[in-house]
């Protein structure tokens, strides 16, 4: 360009479009119940149209603490029922592992029937699902399957 020549003129730099991002409100999480919160297993459990014996058997599983486990025996004992009859509510409990029948093992420490099946031959996924469930919880088994630790007794 030369001292006479005029400046030119920029070419003038197109502006984005502008674009309008729906509003979105904030996300708003549900309060979760927390692991020993039982108040809302203890309502589903009251709400339900289940025979009172059922309903005593799943709310006594709500005061087993996480992390412990207790026995058909004990549970029954606590109930003044047989662990028979106990085992057959366990399996019919909707409310599952909100409340805790994987929290129920057999005497000897096995793991005892779990949704009304009993170990066989290469074990179930049912006695898979109860051995993950417990171990989560911090329960610990020994090389032959069998939880380790003192059965949690009920306060009579």
């Amino acid at each position: 360009m030369t001292a006479t020549e005029p400046p030119q003129e920029a070419t003038p730099t197109p502006e984005p479009p502008l674009t309008t991002t729906p509003y979105k409100p904030p996300r708003v999480a549900k309060p979760t119940p927390q692991p020993d919160d039982t108040s809302t297993q203890l309502a589903l459990i009251a709400a339900s149209h289940r025979t009172p014996f059922e309903k005593r058997v799943w709310t006594a599983l709500c005061a087993i603490p996480r992390g412990q486990f207790t026995t058909y025996a004990l549970l029954s004992a606590h109930l003044g029922t047989s662990p028979r009859a106990v085992g057959n509510a366990l399996r019919r409990n909707p409310f599952a592992p909100g409340v805790p029948c994987h929290r129920v093992v057999a005497t000897g420490g096995t793991l005892g029937g779990f949704k009304g099946k009993w170990p066989r031959s290469g074990e179930g996924i049912t006695l898979d699902e109860k051995r993950r469930l417990l171990r989560g919880e911090g329960v610990r088994f020994d090389g032959g399957g069998r939880v380790m630790g003192t059965p949690w007794a009920f306060q009579s």
